[in-house]
C-alpha cells in the first residue's frame, strides 16, 4: 500500500478540498447512495482531517522506472476513456486525481474507476434520484459530517474524489477488508449482490496487466 494510503489508513483506524463550481445541469444517475449512520467523534474527526488536504494531485515517483510505470498506464487508461472524455487534457487530469486520491486513501484504482462507472458512467454532474451527486456519487450530507457543509462543491472534481475515496476506505476498513460488504455499504444496499458484482464487473476494464501505477 502507498505511504499516502497507509497514513490515511492509520489515521482512520487509530482514530476509529475544493474549487468553484462550474456550471452545468446535472445528470441523472445511479439510484443508490450511503446512509448516514451515527459515527463516533473520533470517526468523525479522522474523517474530517482526511478529506481537508487540498494537496493538489501532482505524482511523485522515487525512480524514474516508477515513473514510465505510470505514464504507461495513463496513456492505456486514456485510450479506454476516450469515449467518455475526448479530449486530452481534461482526461488526463481526471485519471491522474483518480491515481492520486485513490493511492492516497489505499484503494486500487481500477476498484475505484469500476466504481465511477457503475455509478455516474463518467460524469462530472450527475446526480442519483436520492440526491447523490458527482463521479462517485457522494451524498451530500457527507459534506455537513466531515466537511464544511457546502454540498455544491460535491462537484469539484478532487473534491468529489477526495470524499468518494475517503468514504470508500473508511467502509472497508469498518467490513474488515470485506469488499463485497462494502461495496453494498457504500451503495447503500449492503449485503445484496448486484451492485457488488456491477462494480467489480466494471473494475475488469480498469485493469492493466503489468501498469499497475
Amino acid at each position: 500500500m502507498p505511504a499516502t494510503g497507509l497514513l490515511l489508513r492509520r489515521t482512520l483506524l487509530s482514530s476509529a478540498a475544493a474549487g468553484p463550481l462550474a456550471l452545468a445541469l446535472p445528470v441523472a444517475a445511479h439510484a443508490g447512495g450511503q446512509l448516514e449512520e451515527p459515527l463516533a467523534d473520533s470517526v468523525r474527526t479522522a474523517l474530517s482531517s482526511a478529506v481537508s488536504n487540498a494537496a493538489p494531485p501532482v505524482p511523485e515517483f522515487s525512480t524514474t522506472e516508477a515513473r514510465i510505470v505510470y505514464l504507461r498506464w495513463l496513456g492505456t487508461l486514456s485510450d479506454r476513456l476516450r469515449r467518455q472524455k475526448p479530449e486530452w487534457e481534461v482526461r488526463k487530469e481526471f485519471l491522474q486525481t483518480v491515481w492520486y486520491e485513490s493511492r492516497r486513501a489505499g484503494l486500487d484504482v481500477s476498484l475505484v474507476l469500476g466504481l465511477i462507472q457503475v455509478e455516474s458512467n463518467f460524469r462530472k454532474f450527475a446526480v442519483s434520484s436520492v440526491g447523490a451527486r458527482g463521479y462517485m456519487q457522494v451524498m451530500p450530507f457527507w459534506t455537513r459530517v466531515i466537511g464544511d457543509g457546502d454540498s455544491d462543491k460535491l462537484f469539484h472534481m478532487q473534491t468529489n474524489l477526495r470524499f468518494g475515496c475517503v468514504i470508500l476506505r473508511h467502509y472497508l476498513d469498518r467490513e474488515r477488508g470485506d469488499l463485497f460488504m462494502t461495496l453494498g455499504r457504500y451503495n447503500g444496499s449492503r449485503g445484496q449482490v448486484p451492485y457488488p458484482r456491477a462494480v467489480l464487473g466494471a473494475q475488469r476494464r480498469w485493469v492493466v496487466p503489468g501498469l499497475e501505477a
